[in-house]
């Protein structure tokens, strides 16, 4: 919980102090993103969920997509925080086989949202959220240049073969990533999504 202060100074109108945690409205909203995507949460479902009413949302937090993009950013910072740390494994093998079960892990935690905020976000986007959905296409390439980086780093160490097509492991390795969010949004179980891993690893390129 924020103390007092903070509640009070965070956006407020001068002498009106908010009554609510914007912390913890954030979470919600969080959630609410992450469980229908960016069109799916209607500003009455977001309003009700995080216990405020529309001008206080507009108060707090601006439009619709300026909430969206703190409850992105919260995700970032937090849940999915982990999966770059995976990459810092110094065998190339290790780093995308726990990147890929970090990934499993998180899709499916049973305290959260199952799917991937920045894929689930993305889905079934009209024009008018057009804006949204280049955003969240450009952390998906963000996450494909890390995966290049990665491999080519691999690559010089003598832990890949010196023919790999780089680019095309990387985003079929994405692919895959991807094909988890989708698979564990729609009911896919943990040991399912493991074993999907198992398999890509099972198949790595011998250097």
């Amino acid at each position: 919980m924020s103390d007092p202060q903070r509640r009070g100074e965070t956006g407020a109108r001068a002498g009106r102090p908010r009554t609510f945690d914007v912390d913890e409205a954030l979470d919600r909203a969080l959630t609410v993103f992450w469980e229908k995507g960016y069109e799916g949460a209607s500003l009455s479902v977001l309003t009700a969920a995080m216990g405020i009413r529309r001008t206080s949302l507009y108060a707090a937090f601006g439009n619709k997509e300026a909430l969206f993009r703190k409850a992105l950013g919260r995700y970032l910072a937090g849940p999915s925080a982990a999966l770059a740390l995976a990459l810092d494994e110094p065998d190339v093998r290790n780093a995308i086989e726990q990147f890929l079960r970090y990934s499993a892990e998180l899709l499916t935690a049973p305290d959260r949202p199952h799917g991937c905020l920045i894929v689930q976000g993305a889905l079934s986007c009209s024009d008018a959220a057009g804006v949204i959905q280049a955003e969240l296409r450009s952390h998906r390439e963000r996450t494909l240049d890390t995966l290049v980086e990665r491999l080519e780093q691999g690559r010089r160490d003598g832990q890949l073969p010196a023919h790999l097509d780089i680019r095309s492991f990387a985003r079929y390795l994405a692919t895959v990533h991807q094909g988890l969010s989708i698979q564990a949004s729609s009911g896919g179980q943990r040991d399912d999504l493991l074993s999907v891993v198992q398999i890509v690893i099972s198949h790595w390129p011998s250097p």
